[in-house]
């Protein structure tokens, strides 16, 4: 298949989608500290965001004729994010998000966008750039938040 490592890719990425919904599901649950209600709710909107995401990034797989993956045991395998292991502190869990965040954003700049755009795929194009986009967003809006920690 002429497609197969961008199929590959987007299968990697829905990998490190799921995996950062259990991790923000997970922090929803133990976040703790003086900004907790704000943390809690942040957290709750970031995870029903990349429910959806995953959602699309499965779907686009499919048009674009793969098969994408849908048991736990092949997202970890594929992924290129921890998974959680720690109940981390409140400024623990945002530089955490940072990293991961960031590692996605360099991911699809690097390897997806440029995979879609030597098949002129530009939906897949524009759904990469789309995710790059928001994450670039919250990577922004997680660093102005902890600036006068």
């Amino acid at each position: 298949m002429e497609n197969q490592k961008l199929v590959n890719f987007l299968n990697q990425l829905l990998s490190n989608y799921f995996i950062m919904y259990v991790k923000l599901h997970r922090y929803h649950w133990f976040v703790q500290g003086r900004h907790f209600f704000q943390l809690h709710e942040k957290m709750e909107e970031l995870y029903t965001r990349f429910a959806t995401d995953i959602d699309e990034i499965a779907e686009r797989v499919l048009m674009i004729d793969g098969k994408p993956l849908a048991t736990m045991s092949k997202y970890l395998k594929e992924a290129t994010l921890d998974e959680a292991n720690a109940d981390d502190k409140e400024e623990e869990i945002i530089q955490q998000l940072i990293h991961d965040f960031a590692q996605i954003i360099s991911e699809m700049k690097q390897t997806g966008i440029p995979l879609a755009g030597e098949l002129n795929d530009e939906p897949t194009s524009d759904l990469l750039i789309t995710l790059q986009g928001q994450l670039e967003k919250d990577v922004w809006m997680l660093k102005a938040y902890i600036a006068y920690e």
